[in-house]
């Protein structure tokens, strides 16, 4: 099968290189039973490169499972992979097979797979080498075939480093690394991407697609797009949706590009495509929101005041006094306590850290981030994780780390 008719089976838009390249390997190794592991920024669609590899090898006519290791609890992931006996736990009222049993000769793709606990990672290392697990509860070996294909948008060097993730199990997953470039690595793609996207929505919807102005796709090209091609299509459908007018210009679309918003900040953690969330990383966004805000409410004071008033004095002190309560003293010793102790969110030991004049508790600074993001995204935990950059397991020990009542 060639590339053109892969692109037209699975809706792929583009003729990026790096993208060309991804898809070419993932048909070379499809007719192998060769681990893969695919790499690439959040939004960019690994997704499709297991569908890609299953549905071109031996193994199309079995089972394809695909497991979001992310949003499976720490306690129940054992049970999820590789099945229970009944009785091995609390709520085990019977025997329950494990996807590594159901997907006996087929392919299991493992999303997020760097989320998985160290304790897994070692079964997972042992299925993949021997194809061999056991039951939650059992003491019997069990065989299986499958292959395994991994994806993550995690640095595993940098996890390795941090302790987080087994070398051994990376080196076993990496035998065949695939990487998908990300949106702003596809310029050449955007606008192509875009007009699918509005076509979509314009058959979905019954209305005419929306276009775009010269000057508005130089800027869409040029947009460096943090939540990659899941945050273009959303954009495509909140304007196809929202705007009556179907011709979009430059002011527009400026409306729909965040750029200057706290939640599409890179996060402040080494490696590229890290996706551990620490104090440091909340705090500063928290600062940065903060001294938006602060330039937002001197902007307005300044308008209110003409040249020749009096009142100019005043506005004046009134937005430095502001400014100097607001904007945090950047003391090294606040980081080094943010950092002191990720695994309970705390800074210091009594679990607060000084930020300026004002005493917060980083544990207040997180709850407020977080419950700030799940009230801009109704609710939905998914959605709030992706806003702050981080996993659906993160988010929820971050929710059971601080108490938060949701």
């Amino acid at each position: 099968m060639d590339l053109r008719a892969i692109k037209l089976r699975f809706d792929i838009v583009g003729d990026n290189h790096a993208l060309n390249r991804a898809l070419e390997i993932a048909v070379q190794v499809a007719g192998t039973d060769l681990s893969v592991l695919v790499t690439g920024e959040s939004g960019v669609g690994k997704e499709v490169v297991p569908q890609i590899i299953h549905i071109n090898s031996p193994r199309k006519h079995n089972q394809y499972i695909a497991v979001n290791c992310g949003a499976i609890p720490e306690g129940t992931i054992d049970s999820e992979l590789f099945g229970h006996e009944k009785g091995s736990f609390t709520g085990a009222f019977e025997t329950r097979k494990g996807y590594f049993e159901v997907a006996d000769g087929g392919t299991l793709f493992l999303d997020e797979v760097a989320e998985l606990p160290l304790s897994t990672q070692v079964r997972l290392l042992r299925v993949i080498q021997s194809g061999e697990f056991i039951k939650v509860g059992s003491s019997k070996v069990q065989k299986t075939d499958v292959r395994v294909i991994a994806a993550t948008n995690v640095n595993l060097p940098r996890a390795i480093g941090l302790g987080k993730f087994r070398e051994d199990l990376y080196y076993r997953l990496n035998t065949v690394p695939i990487t998908v470039p990300s949106l702003k690595e596809r310029r050449e793609d955007i606008h192509l991407l875009f007009k699918k996207f509005a076509l979509d929505f314009a058959d979905k919807y019954k209305m005419p697609a929306i276009r775009l102005t010269p000057d508005a796709v130089q800027m869409l090209e040029s947009y460096r797009w943090p939540g990659n091609v899941r945050q273009l299509k959303s954009l495509a459908e909140q304007i196809s949706v929202i705007e009556h007018n179907r011709l979009i210009g430059i002011d527009l679309l400026k409306k729909y590009l965040p750029q200057d918003s706290p939640s599409h900040l890179p996060m402040r953690t080494e490696g590229h495509g890290s996706d551990y969330l620490t104090d440091r990383d909340i705090i500063f966004k928290i600062l940065y929101q903060l001294r938006q805000e602060v330039e937002e409410l001197k902007g307005r004071l300044a308008k209110e005041s003409a040249p020749s008033s009096p009142r100019i004095s005043s506005n004046k002190e009134i937005s430095d006094t502001i400014e100097e309560t607001a904007v945090v003293d950047y003391d090294e010793d606040i980081f080094d306590s943010a950092e002191g102790d990720e695994r309970d969110g705390m800074g210091k030991a009594d679990g607060s850290s000084t930020l300026g004049k004002d005493s917060l508790s980083i544990h207040e600074v997180s709850a407020d981030l977080i419950k700030r993001a799940l009230e801009r995204n109704n609710g939905k935990r998914k959605n709030a994780a992706a806003e702050l950059g981080i996993s659906e397991r993160t988010l929820y020990r971050k929710i059971k780390e601080l108490n938060l009542d949701l």
